[in-house]
């Protein structure tokens, strides 16, 4: 649902600045940045939601993975919904000040009479440094770090329980009891490695799409001028159009990922797309 929020709320921006690309010298029969910034931050909040559940998805599954008796009872249906509601308070509260920015105001021509809506920034440049170093700093460097953790962990396991089944397969002759207590002792079924696939699969698509973002934060804090407006205009644009088409792509493949390994996932998903009626 995040993910396909956002994408709906960003799709906007995208094709604007596409068109603002290919035809640039056509002018533009309304205030171009309704299209651009009004819808931008509602966006990135249920993006930043979508970044927060991938990173508790880690972080459970490594949790399962290496600590399966311990955590087995841990992660229940209400307490997975409690953690939601956490998730989605967090990345409201986290852009909160970034919502507040763009409002929308009216101008009216003087030739025409006619009153044309126009998008108005409030205190911009100190709301979104303050924002910058907290969402784009600490937030994201920690999840960066979380998440490539997670991937490291995964990958292990899922490394340790292929060695297991080689040996299972090379000897060919241990009993099914055995091979329990194998896979007992590893903790990994067939399903949880489809599971495991599935996170380390999401776990590293939110790294790469991320490197970008990481590379700004990273530049700020050398040079903190380095943003919109200063002397690298071009240069920070340029990087600015490759943190959103990554950020479309992330969201746009995790969807078919989680279709793809998640076998509960994939009727939910089906049913909301129909939106069938039950019978009565």
């Amino acid at each position: 649902m995040s993910d396909l929020t956002f994408l709906t709320l960003i799709s906007p921006t995208m094709w604007g600045f596409a068109i603002d690309a290919l035809v640039r010298p056509s002018p533009w029969p309304f205030d171009q940045r309704l299209l651009f910034f009004l819808l931008y931050y509602p966006a990135y909040v249920t993006y930043d939601l979508s970044a927060f559940i991938s990173v508790s998805l880690g972080v459970i599954r490594c949790a399962c993975v290496t600590m399966p008796l311990k955590f087995k009872l841990v992660f229940t249906k209400s307490r997975t919904i409690k953690w939601l509601l956490l998730l989605v308070v967090l990345a409201v509260a986290l852009r909160m000040p970034l919502l507040t920015i763009n409002r929308i105001a009216w101008r009216t021509d003087p030739e025409t009479n006619l009153s044309t809506p126009y998008l108005v920034a409030v205190n911009r440049l100190s709301i979104t440094k303050a924002a910058d170093i907290l969402n784009r700093g600490f937030v994201l460097n920690f999840s960066f770090i979380i998440m490539v953790a997670c991937v490291l962990v995964l990958t292990y396991n899922l490394y340790r329980a292929s060695m297991v089944r080689r040996t299972f397969t090379a000897k060919r002759a241990p009993t099914s009891d055995q091979f329990s207590e194998k896979s007992a002792a590893k903790g990994l079924s067939s399903r949880d490695l489809q599971v495991v696939k599935s996170v380390v699969l999401v776990c590293s698509i939110y790294i790469l799409t991320q490197v970008p973002n990481v590379n700004v934060s990273c530049t700020r804090l050398i040079d903190p001028k380095f943003d919109d407006g200063s002397g690298f205009d071009d240069l920070f644009g340029i990087i600015a159009q490759i943190n959103n088409t990554c950020s479309y792509l992330n969201a746009s493949v995790n969807i078919f990922v989680y279709y793809n390994y998640n076998s509960k996932f994939r009727p939910v998903f089906c049913s909301l797309l129909t939106a069938r009626c039950a019978p009565r």
